[in-house]
């Protein structure tokens, strides 16, 4: 098949839902499809709106011959108009790639009232989806009712995991604080702030916390983290180290005890998956996909979004009681093992999307 894939920037780039959308790529490219990627400028909210106005896309995707195409919903706001131009010709399918809808993030009423309509408008022009989580499914489906849809979790074999099971155990039996990682940009919706906040509730002698992400997201956010380090005068626990290589990312993980990361809405949350498959137990949210991965209380835990108190709770119990965490770090590690991989999943994206050109035709 021949596919277009309109994205903003370029697959490179560092992030979850960039991670998906180039190991599915990649995947498809390998079974012998063709694919061509429409990159879009990043720009402000507002100037992806304008990009609806733009007779160079518009021409561009309606012209293009391919058998169906593909866009990261990510996208949604420079195409919600032009889907619906699109649609009057219908020479191929529209599929979405869903990681999380913006309107499920927090921000003030009235940007997700603005968030939630163009979204919804988004939505119904599509022909059918591909999910990284059933979460992720349920949320678009109570918004536009049902359409054909995939869900296609992320594989396992991104990244290279702790080889043994003497090799968990190993580092677990080692005295000294708790080692917390964090792993994610310094954006509000991550979380980190809530995690701040749970650890002065701690005994300041139990943790020490790493955080690997790029301070250059969201300045404004990060400088407000470092001014809540020494607000707080937990600075000496805690270390900023910013975006690091995934080889750096995977040394941290092996030597670290729990995963912490209280994102308040995740599609997925691919990084809680790399962390099992170092036998790090994650500790994410109940809002979004992570429920889809973590079983809370079995091989990781799910805390309300922000909830700094339960999230001390949790952090307390491991802390004290080393025998849970060593149980619930082997469990997590087979848990990962029991994901599929992205050959899995692309090749059951590129039957869907086969089954989906063949209706069409």
């Amino acid at each position: 098949m021949r596919l277009g894939l309109v994205i903003y920037g370029s697959l490179d780039q560092i992030s979850g839902g960039y991670l998906y959308d180039r190991q599915i790529i990649g995947w498809l490219e390998r079974f012998g499809h063709e694919v061509e990627q429409i990159g879009l400028p990043w720009r402000s909210y507002g100037q992806h709106l304008g990009d609806n106005l733009s007779r160079q896309l518009y021409r561009r995707l309606k012209l293009g011959c391919w058998d169906a195409l593909l866009q990261d919903e990510l996208n949604h706001p420079s195409l919600f108009l032009t889907n619906r131009r699109l649609q009057r010709g219908a020479n191929c399918p529209l599929i979405s790639i869903v990681h999380h809808l913006r309107s499920s993030e927090p921000h003030p009423m009235g940007l997700i009232q603005l968030y939630a309509w163009v979204e919804r408008r988004y939505l119904e022009t599509i022909d059918a989806f591909v999910y990284n989580s059933h979460p992720t499914r349920k949320v678009v489906s109570s918004i536009i009712g049902h359409r054909p849809g995939l869900v296609a979790p992320p594989g396992r074999d991104h990244i290279a995991p702790l080889g043994r099971r003497s090799e968990v155990l190993a580092r677990l039996r080692r005295e000294g604080p708790l080692r917390l990682l964090f792993v994610g940009n310094l954006i509000p919706r991550k979380g980190l702030h809530t995690v701040l906040e749970a650890l002065i509730r701690l005994d300041p002698n139990s943790w020490q916390l790493t955080v690997i992400g790029s301070l250059e997201t969201d300045p404004a956010y990060a400088r407000s983290v470092v001014r809540m380090l020494k607000e707080l005068g937990i600075a000496d626990r805690v270390t900023l180290l910013g975006a690091q290589p995934p080889e750096h990312v995977a040394a941290w993980l092996s030597r670290s005890d729990v995963f912490v990361m209280p994102s308040w809405y995740e599609g997925f949350g691919i990084a809680y998956l790399e962390a099992m498959g170092h036998g790090v137990p994650p500790i994410g949210t109940a809002c979004g996909g992570a429920s889809d991965l973590i079983e809370d209380g079995v091989d990781g835990y799910l805390v309300a979004p922000g909830s700094p108190e339960i999230l001390a709770e949790r952090l307390l119990e491991l802390s004290q009681d080393r025998d849970r965490l060593q149980e619930m770090s082997l469990r997590a590690r087979a848990r990962y093992e029991a994901q599929p991989t992205w050959e899995d999943s692309a090749r059951r994206v590129s039957y869907f999307i086969e089954e989906i050109v063949n209706q069409r035709s």
